[in-house]
């Protein structure tokens, strides 16, 4: 695999996001005795729970506060990105994924936590689920810790499809799942075949396309960084995507990021919901939708290969520019701590708890007793991906639901808003992909220039 070129090709990017939300003060004392901390998020359920435990945290640190900044996925993207590449100073704490950790700690812009994490007791790093510990690790330290690891699978209504007669294998493959939509879209009144993203963004709409785009036999470059957007293999996924949404997803797919299709699903408008497997702390909670108790679970479903799934986590991370990292620390040490799932489980229950970090909780016998039909294919989703052999060719970069290189934030959006037009109606595939291709091109000229 090439290695990430320099700090400026990112910087230069990131300065040109556009700031949105609320914007963060920064981390200042506001007495000789309290730190004020500024975190930035994603406002996700798992981390909307986080915000309202911290009393919890208080107790347990009564000098320091926390001041949340809380924004959609592809704002906080953005913010954060922004912020910590031009070293704006104003996070103490970060959630990030394993696209950035590695690239960010190779630029110094994280701080190397293993010494923090060498130092706390009963911290229990070893206790990650072993995959998503080393995709955060950069030359053998971790820069960033799981708030909560995925994959992705199907989950469905075995209510409806009882009603319907229908019934999902064990093992599914993309066929058989565009069949079963259109056997059960409208099975009831407003009930979609299917729920899927369709929002622009890279880690949106494109989550779920590169899964399949990598069973399908597409990549997104040859191993000499040839673009292959107008591949037989990428055109074939590209289609049957936009034709699955558009014929059997739910209204105004183009729109659905995660969010719009958990509620979508979660309040009983879609039959089947291929995403996240962090999914199940909200559609296995009856308090936050209609659909709890009624879903089965399937593996990601494949085509060419034997694997379907992805592999990513919201992390958090310390930026190098924050002025009180020992405070930051012990922040990021209660979130991820094993006690932190046991605290969710007593308030909200185990079906809330964040889900894919920790072997442990996989272990709890309460945990399995409300996991029962999703903890295995959650746990093998994640513990089987393989990053560094996503497909079915070889490839010059890692990732499956991104590519692991700088000008990903880029090209992804570029191609993702491609995508998400043609799901729209607004433009063929066959549009989408040329100007895609054309990006990309641009992109893997700059790699093969660098190894001339």
């Amino acid at each position: 695999m090439r290695s990430t070129p320099g700090t400026p090709v990112l910087a230069t990017a990131a300065a040109g996001l556009l700031l949105t939300g609320c914007a963060g003060a920064g981390a200042t004392a506001s007495s000789e005795d309290t730190v004020r901390l500024t975190v930035a998020i994603v406002s996700n359920p798992q981390m909307q729970d986080a915000i309202s435990l911290q009393s919890e945290f208080r107790e347990q640190h009564p000098g320091i506060e926390v001041d949340f900044v809380s924004l959609p996925e592809n704002e906080a993207r953005a913010k954060i990105t922004t912020s910590v590449a031009t070293g704006g100073g104003e996070f103490d704490a970060v959630m990030i994924s394993n696209y950035e950790t590695r690239q960010w700690a190779e630029y110094g812009w994280l701080e190397n936590l293993q010494p923090h994490i060498d130092d706390a007791e009963g911290y229990d790093p070893e206790d990650f689920i072993p995959s998503i510990r080393d995709d955060l690790s950069h030359e053998g330290d971790m820069y960033s810790v799981p708030f909560y690891g995925e994959s992705s699978f199907v989950a469905y209504r075995e209510d409806l499809f009882a009603e319907a007669g229908a019934e999902m294998p064990e093992d599914p493959t993309w066929e058989e799942i565009a069949d079963l939509a259109a056997e059960m879209d409208g099975v009831e009144p407003g009930v979609s075949g299917i729920c899927m993203r369709g929002l622009a963004g890279w880690g949106e709409v494109l989550s779920p396309f590169n899964s399949i785009l990598n069973t399908f036999g597409g990549r997104w470059y040859d191993q000499n960084w040839n673009a292959e957007l107008d591949s037989p293999e990428f055109r074939e996924t590209a289609g049957f995507y936009v034709d699955l949404v558009r014929e059997h997803g739910q209204p105004g797919a183009a729109n659905s990021g995660f969010g719009d299709c958990l509620n979508q699903y979660a309040q009983g408008r879609s039959a089947m919901f291929y995403d996240s497997t962090s999914m199940v702390s909200t559609i296995e909670d009856e308090n936050a939708g209609t659909v709890a108790g009624l879903n089965g679970y399937a593996p990601a479903p494949v085509a060419e290969t034997d694997y379907g799934g992805w592999l990513y986590t919201w992390s958090l991370g310390i930026p190098s520019t924050s002025e009180h990292k020992e405070e930051a620390w012990a922040f990021l040490e209660w979130m991820t701590d094993k006690d932190y799932v046991r605290t969710v489980a007593e308030e909200y229950g185990w079906q809330r708890v964040p889900p894919g970090n920790r072997l442990s909780t996989f272990e709890e016998p309460a945990y399995q007793e409300v996991a029962g039909a999703y903890a295995e294919p959650m746990l093998s989703g994640i513990e089987d991906a393989d990053p560094a052999d996503p497909g079915t060719r070889p490839v010059p970069y890692e990732g499956i639901g991104f590519l692991a290189i700088p000008e990903f934030q880029d090209l992804g959006t570029r191609v993702s808003q491609q995508l998400s037009a043609a799901v729209a109606g607004r433009v063929t595939v066959e549009e989408a992909l040329e100007q895609g291709q054309e990006y990309a091109e641009t992109v893997g000229e700059t790699y093969r220039e660098e190894e001339r």
